[in-house]
């Protein structure tokens, strides 16, 4: 009895701290722009995000067995419910895939929920996509068809890739658990098994509130991060990775986790939103403002990696129809600017979100991808008076 009592006092607390796990902020890392009350996409009034985090199994990889390192997300523009908005996507490099684009670029519009996963699970998880539309009567009408939009990043490194542990289960529980409020970020979901500028990555999130000629809109930004060299992290406009590699030279050099395996490969998917209501041309020019951001933390579009981008709106809620004329409220070019700087800032924050949530993983053969040396980083910014 006295077990269980003291396991229902442990219990809310570990809930708490994995609520207050800590961010790029709490480190003291300065950014600029005011974020949301979540700082992350589900600021955006309407978004919902879900995870399905699969992990199980150690030491030697035996493919179809394990170990297991992979997951799946699921991101909402407006709930729920059928209600498309306009939408637009951009390709830094385009070694990768998410589903779907062509459609979006011809109509302008996203019609259905955005699914993050791994490279080999691309397939499976929108074929569960399709089978939840028709399970769920999504078009609330018959004879209807859109397309999937299904993103990926590569977690081979880590997970039994070729063993394809991902199922239709696994993409219905990320959908199922889609919902608004705080998003859970580093080692979830499909970002599980990803890496990023030489640490463990995963999913990070962020946003910014700002005012434009009187108005308040929310821009927020969702990325399965899993990119780049350790030698071109920048954090606050230091070259912390530089300094890390000379730091570990004295002490631990990671091995390489593959033969083939170069610096710089992986991914990086990224989700932009805003109640702004911008029009599908002026979503593609928010779109490729998210290589910006990705290239202050060190990013640099290498051959070996898919950097992939989507944007929407979720304003202008009648603007789909297929029968009828609508009018719809259109943005100024003139005033865009500041979303511009919105996206630049949260794409920047998402990323280094991920990797400060992203805790040291072992997985396929006993591959490690360590975690951010938060105190080290710390140190290296207090010495370039970055952070007090």
């Amino acid at each position: 009895m006295q077990k269980l009592v003291l396991l229902m006092i442990a219990l809310p607390a570990i809930l708490i701290a994995e609520a207050q796990k800590p961010r790029a902020r709490d480190l003291g890392i300065p950014f600029e722009g005011t974020p949301g009350k979540y700082n992350a996409i589900t600021d955006v009034q309407g978004v919902e995000v879900g995870h399905s985090t699969i992990i199980s199994g150690s030491g030697k990889g035996v493919i179809g067995k394990g170990p297991v390192r992979t997951g799946v997300t699921a991101v909402f523009p407006r709930g729920k419910a059928f209600n498309p908005v306009y939408a637009n996507w951009y390709s830094l490099n385009g070694n990768g895939e998410m589903t779907g684009t062509t459609w979006i670029t011809e109509s302008g519009f996203l019609e259905t929920p955005i699914m993050i996963t791994n490279t080999n699970s691309v397939g499976v998880v929108r074929d569960a996509v399709l089978k939840w539309y028709v399970d769920t009567d999504w078009y609330k009408e018959g004879g209807w068809y859109t397309y999937p939009v299904v993103a990926e990043t590569y977690d081979g490194s880590l997970n039994d890739i070729y063993g394809f542990h991902v199922k239709e289960k696994h993409a219905l529980e990320a959908i199922n658990n889609a919902s608004s409020g705080p998003v859970k970020e580093g080692n979830v979901g499909g970002g599980t098994g990803m890496r990023t500028l030489g640490y463990k990555g995963g999913i990070g999130t962020a946003s910014r509130v700002i005012t434009i000629d009187g108005a308040t809109y929310t821009l927020g930004v969702l990325v399965q991060s899993n990119f780049g060299s350790k030698a071109n992290l920048t954090i606050a406009g230091v070259p912390v990775g530089k300094e890390l590699m000379a730091m570990e030279s004295h002490s631990y050099v990671e091995p390489p986790l593959s033969s083939y395996y170069k610096e710089g490969d992986g991914s990086i998917i990224v989700i932009v939103a805003t109640d702004a209501p911008l029009l599908p041309f002026q979503l593609k020019r928010i779109a490729q403002r998210v290589a910006l951001g990705i290239g202050i933390v060190g990013g640099r579009g290498e051959n070996g990696s898919g950097d992939i981008f989507i944007a929407f709106s979720t304003a202008n809620t009648q603007a789909f129809n297929r029968k009828e004329t609508v009018k719809v409220d259109a943005f100024p070019n003139g005033q865009i600017n500041k979303l511009f700087e919105a996206t630049v800032q949260s794409v920047e924050e998402s990323v280094l979100n991920a990797m400060v949530a992203a805790e040291t993983m072992e997985g396929f053969n006993g591959n490690k991808a360590f975690a951010l040396p938060q105190d080290k980083v710390i140190e290296i910014l207090k010495k370039h008076n970055r952070i007090k």
